[in-house]
């Protein structure tokens, strides 16, 4: 065959099968065994094909994302305009408490994958204190959250969301589902261990975006649990990434996707198989085995032997070295940590890691083993009369509390007559120190002014913003802490939760700093 004979074969039956690349409109996942998905941080696929964007570790962040960008406009008569999609999901977390978790996940719509700088905890591996809300992250997301956050104004610690370039929601509800028959809503909880779906669809004739979602044996209700307006030209550009984004905090969770279905151009997104799906931890359990039932009785049998023998043992252990544990701490209380843990965090509360003597405790400078995050342990001290009263107030009343402008508890440990408080560590000191101390840096005008309209902004909040009235009586420089960006944090042991009744009436705690 000559050269001029091969070329026209190629331009004849070759070159004709080629097809130009096409968008990606429609995709579904009934598991992700074997998917190809673009993962980054603590997301991986199980064995079993689960999705599992964070791990239990505290304190990271996952993220997976379909690999190939989708087009959300299209050119009509010389003008873009936006594309109408559909998508469906089944999640499911998994967390260390019934009633208590880090933040949840979020469908994802975004100009990038590349979260790099987003943070943890409250920010869900989205943005970050310096960029939440700012109009070039270019994303869309519809956030799953399992807690309350002040700053981003969140209305329970069961609730779902739609947010445009930050965590503040522009619609949010408690999670739950409209009856079909009777109308009535339905409560749901989203750390119910079960798996649940998800359905959110942009209509872009309308501008509509509606989320809805139901237990997994149910069909999707008519009735959105959410609908909003969203002009989606000013949040995506052209082509975006669709996926999923989770993070946790200071609580150890689990956060799954099990199944995803996506679509383009109008019409619901494909049905998910549920049948195909796999299980989620902890809500089937796994078959035995014919040997594992022949064994069962012999083997219950030596264990139960095996569990009286160290009920007993740790009986006699915990009353020789039980931690204090009461009531309350089961309804107010934060995070708890170990004694260990702290013991260890501030060298065995060496007094190398001392930073300061308080009015009724010492405060050391710790990092915690399992994350190395910096933080200040108040450990109370037994001269005081009052400690016991004011350490309760402290969990009950501070625990619950989130502002930017606030120094945060983070936990607490009891054990015998030690009482410690954890807090967020302030690199930089107190007020006072500043002022008063010669030899440290002097705050320019504008700093001092920065740091005023902080500590206003935590009196506000605490006076007329959060659900409960907390009146401030002490507000001085000693109990001004500055953050690493000399943010203004205030903290205090002299102000009360205003009460109609005396026996209400809680004290708000004393902060830690260097």
């Amino acid at each position: 065959m000559s050269v001029l004979h091969l070329l026209l074969f190629l331009l004849l039956h070759v070159l004709p099968l080629a097809s130009p690349a096409v968008d990606v409109d429609q995709f579904t996942f009934d598991g992700f065994a074997g998917a190809n998905l673009s993962l980054d941080g603590t997301a991986a696929v199980t064995t079993d094909g689960l999705l599992m964007l964070t791990n239990g570790t505290t304190q990271l962040k996952g993220h997976a994302f379909y690999p190939v960008p989708v087009r959300f406009h299209e050119a009509a008569n010389g003008n873009a305009s936006s594309r109408s999609f559909s998508t469906a999901f089944v999640f499911g977390i998994v967390s260390e408490y019934d009633d208590f978790s880090s933040p949840g996940l979020a469908f994802v719509v975004s100009k990038s994958k590349n979260f790099s700088t987003a943070l943890q905890s409250q920010y869900m591996g989205l943005a970050n204190a310096a960029n939440n809300g700012n109009s070039s992250n270019h994303f869309l997301a519809v956030e799953l959250d399992t807690i309350v956050n002040a700053e981003f104004g969140d209305m329970s610690n069961n609730h779902v969301g739609v947010d445009v370039d930050g965590l503040s929601s522009i619609v949010a509800d408690n999670a739950g589902y409209y009856e079909d028959g009777t109308g009535a809503f339905m409560n749901m909880s989203l750390l119910n261990r079960t798996a649940t779906q998800v359905w959110v669809d942009f209509d872009a004739r309308t501008s509509l975006l509606s989320v809805t979602m139901a237990p997994l044996e149910l069909p999707k209700p008519k009735k959105p649990l959410l609908s909003t307006t969203v002009i989606l030209s000013s949040v995506i550009e052209d082509k975006a990434y669709v996926g999923f984004s989770s993070s946790t905090g200071v609580v150890s969770s689990r956060h799954y996707v099990l199944a995803w279905s996506f679509k383009m151009d109008g019409g619901q997104a494909p049905p998910l198989n549920i049948q195909k799906l796999p299980a989620l931890p902890f809500t089937t359990p796994k078959r035995r085995s014919k040997t594992l039932y022949i064994l069962l009785p012999i083997a219950s049998a030596a264990l139960v032997l095996a569990l009286a023998i160290a009920v007993i043992l740790i009986d006699r252990r915990r009353r020789r070295y039980a931690e204090v544990k009461e009531d309350w701490e089961t309804e107010f209380g934060p995070h708890r940590f170990s004694y260990k843990d702290l013991f260890h965090a501030t060298k065995g509360f060496s007094d190398e890691w001392l930073l300061g003597i308080g009015g009724f405790g010492r405060v050391y400078k710790g990092v915690l083993p399992t994350s190395g995050a910096e933080v200040a342990v108040k450990k109370v001290s037994h001269e005081s009369r009052q400690g016991m009263k004011e350490f309760i107030s402290e969990v009950v009343s501070i625990g619950q509390i989130r502002h930017r402008n606030l120094v945060r508890l983070l936990g607490y440990c009891r054990r015998k007559r030690e009482l410690l408080l954890v807090y967020d560590y302030m690199p930089n000191g107190s007020l006072d120190k500043l002022l008063h101390d010669h030899n440290t840096m002097v705050l320019s005008w504008s700093q001092r002014l920065g740091i005023i309209n902080d500590v206003a902004s935590s009196i506000l909040y605490l006076h007329e913003d959060w659900e409960k009235v907390v009146l401030h009586r002490d507000v001085k420089a000693s109990n001004v802490l500055l953050d690493a960006d000399m943010s203004g944090r205030l903290g205090d042991s002299g102000a009360k939760e205003r009460s109609p009744t005396p026996s209400r009436a809680r004290a708000f705690g004393r902060s830690c700093s260097s």
